[in-house]
């Protein structure tokens, strides 16, 4: 397995002293070529000062004044180095000290120049600790006896040097997807390699094909994935250890155009009457973990990938579909899942619930037509039980009461055209885009955010590491600009605090425009200036949802990595967990329940 110089430093996270074979294992290195590689790495930073040797183990060093960044490169030559820390300033760097790095490149910097009021501190690469980009979108071109790529990026200002093969006569003056065979070293250029000729102007690519291989998604799995593929086995928590709920009613609710797809359905939905008048609301996530053991061959393409990816009516899925088709919850089938049940009072208040491993079974797929129809209909619906309109109804009054506890806390929604998401939480905007039309789709965006959030709500409880969504809070120069314009337009915003954004700010923003001729322009400007969510190893607040102690990703591992590395962390709670401080302590507390919440003084 390859590393790279931040995954290698990203393991240095405190003081602590860690040893060559520890990193082998966290780095998943076996193979002779890349321990030798590491031994060098290792070398390398300790000559720099980046790291200390003590005893043959390491520790981060002081790094003689060097400030880490990634670089936003213009195409006129010069970048900017761009740290972590928002309060941080920029670096400046010329094209004459960038060192071969690229734009987006994570560096190290070594400031030359301090700043001043007027001027950003100026500096050069020092070292290269993660290269962004390993394949461009190019044209060919043959120059003193040369076969070149140049690419269509303006910021990237350098050639590629293509290998003659015999194929690239032909190819002149084409479309072309490179990959970057080897990165450019002192006074030698990089070398590329033609993966694909895509057409010899932009008309004549599919579009489609242009996005896949600027942003270097992958098209095929790996003869090595799709092996373990056809011999899956599930690793995990057997039948006998997870609560059997395939009596119980299941149901999924998705999109008509999904009718076709239901491998890749990883969400399904019930509920029933509890004691004390409650509620018990089922959350059902396909248990891809289960399958899926860390480092191997699909974990890592899966990791590589991230998500699957949405181009049109074209799907780059990050598992392949040989997996999904044992894990997806398919109807009448029994299938592994992890499940929140979540008790819910008459008023939609959570009043506690447990996250279990689960079997279950999905008695129907719904579309959003068909659950509308068993929302408004007073007799039986077609094919249809009755029962399922009964549960569906109840269902919507639940979500209902969940959406106005959300909306209390300051939650906001954006009313905008189907933006056509593939996931049913709040997805890559961190906020709310709701079209008012499809009620049934708003009714599992409350579930899911609602799963997500209680999920995270247990991890912190239990003080073990995961993976949390954070979303910060505009800048408020730029609210202030739509304050400003908004005035102009005759519709008067202020908030509630004139230095801070709030959600609920932007909740009563759209209450006041809503309906005028503005409405539509001032939401796409609200929905402009909300920063990129991300994720974060700290449970901190979620701007768009109102949530101040910690957010996560839960429902979606089909689709999203995130959400299979919390699976894990779930399977580890439930199989490692301790529920108790010592072995000397009588009782122990239930580690899959919010009944834990508050009692755990040690390390779970």
């Amino acid at each position: 397995m390859e590393f790279t110089i931040a995954n290698l430093l990203s393991n240095f996270t405190d003081d602590k002293l860690i040893a060559p074979k520890v990193l082998e294992k966290k780095l998943g290195l076996s193979s002779d070529i890349s321990l030798r590689q590491l031994q060098i790495a290792l070398d390398a930073l300790e000559k720099m000062g980046i790291l200390i040797k003590d005893r043959g183990r390491y520790r981060r060093g002081p790094g003689n004044g060097l400030v880490e960044g990634k670089l936003r490169c213009s195409s006129k030559g010069f970048c900017f180095a761009i740290q972590d820390d928002e309060e941080a300033e920029d670096i400046y760097i010329r094209e004459s000290n960038l060192s071969t790095a690229w734009n987006g490149d994570r560096v190290f910097v070594r400031v030359l120049k301090e700043g001043s009021r007027r001027r950003s501190p100026e500096g050069e690469v020092f070292l290269i600790i993660d290269r962004a980009i390993t394949s461009v979108l190019a044209r060919i071109k043959w120059q003193d006896g040369d076969y070149k790529a140049v690419p269509l990026d303006d910021r990237l200002l350098f050639e590629l040097s293509l290998p003659n093969n015999g194929t690239l006569e032909s190819a002149i003056e084409h479309l072309v997807h490179v990959s970057i065979e080897r990165y450019p070293l002192g006074p030698y250029p990089p070398i590329g390699e033609v993966t694909q000729v895509l057409g010899l102007n932009a008309e004549e690519a599919a579009d489609t094909e242009i996005v896949r291989c600027k942003h270097d998604l992958p098209k095929i799995f790996s003869p090595a994935v799709l092996e373990e593929a056809a011999n899956l086995q599930p690793q995990g928590i057997g039948p006998d250890d997870r609560q059997d709920l395939r009596s119980i009613l299941t149901f999924t609710i998705k999109p008509g155009e999904y009718a076709d797809q239901t491998d890749t359905f990883d969400d399904a939905i019930s509920v029933e009457p509890w004691e004390g008048g409650n509620w018990r609301l089922g959350i059902h996530i396909a248990d891809v973990s289960d399958w899926i053991p860390p480092n191997c061959a699909i974990d890592q393409a899966a990791a590589k990938r991230g998500v699957s990816v949405y181009l049109g009516h074209k799907v780059l899925p990050m598992l392949p579909p040989e997996v999904t088709q044992h894990c997806a919850l398919i109807q009448g089938q029994e299938r592994r899942s992890l499940s929140v049940l979540i008790i819910l009072d008459s008023q939609g208040q959570v009043q506690e619930y447990t996250i279990e491993p689960t079997v279950i079974s999905v008695d129907h797929h719904l579309n959003y037509q068909q659950t509308q129809a068993l929302l408004v209909a007073e007799e039986p619906v077609e094919d249809l039980p009755a029962v399922l309109g009964e549960t569906v109804k109840q269902l919507y009054s639940l979500t209902q009461q969940l959406r106005q506890h959300r909306l209390a806390r300051g939650s906001f929604e954006l009313n905008l055209p189907d933006q056509k998401y593939h996931y049913d939480d709040e997805g890559s905007l961190g906020a709310l885009v709701v079209p008012f039309s499809l009620p049934a789709r708003g009714m599992v965006t409350e579930l899911m955010i609602l799963a997500n959030q209680l999920v995270a709500k247990h991890l912190r409880e239990l003080q073990v590491p995961a993976l949390y969504r954070v979303h910060q809070a505009p800048h408020v120069e730029e609210i202030h600009e739509l304050i400003k314009l908004a005035a102009n337009l005759g519709i008067g915003l202020e908030l509630e605090e004139e230095e801070e954004v709030k959600p609920r700010d932007y909740q009563n923003f759209t209450g006041q425009f809503d309906g005028t001729s503005a409405q539509k322009v001032l939401t796409y400007l609200l929905l402009g200036a909300l920063k990129p969510a991300f994720y974060s190893i700290a449970p901190k607040p979620h701007f768009g949802l109102a949530v101040d102690e910690g957010y996560t990703h839960f429902t979606a591992p089909l689709h999203r990595y995130s959400d299979l590395l919390i699976h894990r962390v779930l399977h580890e709670v439930f199989t490692q967990g301790r529920d108790r401080r010592n072995a000397r302590a009588k009782e122990g507390v239930n580690l899959t329940s919010s009944s834990c919440h508050g009692k755990i003084n040690w390390n779970v």
